[in-house]
């Protein structure tokens, strides 16, 4: 790769054409479509795509190796190579790469977050921000030649891949841990014999009791935020209903003090408390988690504090885990303006209860799924993390692809 400090500047308009072809869809009725819908935010390639025959009104033309980049909120990044022909939303810009330029490269440099930037930077329209070719043309990136162009779209696409690879692996690895969570923690581990429950099957030899009879349930406050003395200075942990996407809490963002605790009603609770968030019309209502510090709540939590001789509270957040979509429909029902579940209601909440010792088994089990869980999403953060950098210091001629791709002495051809 030769030297960057001799390189000239190109513009995208350099690299390819804006190409304007429509078709009426009904005239190729089992064509490729790509809408919006189908082009994944960050990703090089197509996940998915429709038929023309579920659209109407004029579609733009695509062949294969045109770079389908959408022009509707840009910060979205969506742009992907298109692998097959077919027609899609003119809301889909197609570049055509024009002779010296490799279209991989091309859908490489789209992604760029300056090249983002820069598109943003010419939107018109504040409900329905687009941008325009006529701006995006004028993106400048270094001049690459087109040998080093189709190793470096060669060699990210590989990076690429690999993370769309493990992406997969996390998506599979989720369908698993839900559905053995709701086998075991419905099912349980030995499958002796069934009988009916409030929630479904549950074998014969479990226990079906009220929540209350489990512990301790109540719900906190929210001092006043026009009382200082409340919060200035404040070092007791105070969790907000957001916190139960910790799933097992072990910091808070906000504090409270002393004379909050003593005069707000506030209750303190301790490590092992399961908390529920009790309010809201978006997701979290419905959402539960485990403390690990010591704590205080917001009114919008309710908590548990379960007898740890009867109950593990791992289990008993799985369980409720289960029960997601069931508390959400029992909060949104209650006819208040204000979707809301109430400590009432939990109080009397069946819940499952096995041996203290199965429980711990289901745990065990449900935990080592979980950390490989959180090994894949580790993963996942250091491919994309490496694919965005990568991206930036190759199409910019700062690293020379070819000394990343050369084999090393001693090292096997790759298969």
């Amino acid at each position: 790769m030769t030297d960057t400090s001799l390189r000239t500047a190109r513009t995208l308009g350099d690299l390819c054409d804006l190409v304007g072809r429509q078709v009426d869809p009904s005239l190729k009725p089992d064509a490729v479509y790509l809408g919006l819908e189908h082009i994944p935010s960050g990703r090089l390639r197509v996940t998915a795509h429709g038929r023309a025959r579920e659209v109407k009104s004029s579609k733009a033309l695509f062949e294969p190796g045109d770079v389908l980049l959408s022009k509707l909120r840009p910060y979205l990044d969506k742009a992907v190579l298109a692998e097959t022909g077919g027609m899609c939303t003119t809301e889909l810009l197609v570049l055509r790469a024009k002779p010296g330029t490799d279209p991989r490269f091309l859908d490489c440099v789209v992604h760029r977050a300056d090249f983002i930037d820069h598109a943003m930077a010419g939107v018109t329209g504040a409900q329905h921000p687009r941008t325009s070719w006529s701006h995006l043309a004028r993106f400048e990136i270094a001049d690459v030649s087109l040998a080093d162009q189709r190793a470096i779209g060669e060699f990210l696409w590989r990076v690429h891949d690999l993370l769309a690879v493990c992406e997969r692996s996390l998506h599979l690895g989720l369908h698993l841990k839900r559905a053995a969570a709701r086998e075991l923690l419905k099912q349980g581990l030995r499958r002796s014999g069934l009988r009916a429950s409030p929630f479904g099957p549950a074998p014969e030899n479990w226990e079906i009791v009220p929540l209350g009879t489990l512990g301790k349930i109540g719900n906190g406050s929210t001092p006043k935020k026009s009382h200082p003395e409340y919060w200035h200075e404040g070092v007791f942990p105070w969790l907000t209903s957001a916190k139960v996407y910790d799933g097992d809490i072990t910091a808070a963002d906000r504090f409270v003090t002393d004379q909050a605790l003593e005069k707000c009603h506030l209750p303190i609770l301790q490590p092992g408390t399961v908390l529920v968030a009790i309010t809201g019309q978006g997701k979290t209502l419905g959402h539960c988690a485990v403390l690990h510090i010591e704590a205080t709540i917001s009114q919008h939590l309710a908590y548990i504090q379960p007898d740890a001789a009867r109950i593990d509270p791992q289990f008993l957040r799985g369980f409720l885990d289960t029960q997601y979509d069931f508390l959400r429909q029992v909060g949104l029902a209650g006819g208040s303006t204000k979707a809301a579940l109430t400590c009432a209601f939990l109080r009397d909440l069946p819940i499952p209860l096995p041996s203290l010792d199965e429980q711990h088994e289901i745990v065990r089990i449900l935990n080592i799924l979980g950390r490989w869980l959180d090994v894949q999403r580790r993963k996942k953060t250091s491919l994309e993390r490496m694919f965005h950098r990568l991206l930036v210091h190759l199409t910019d001629g700062e690293v020379d692809v070819h000394q990343l791709t050369a084999k090393r002495p001693g090292e096997k051809k790759a298969a």
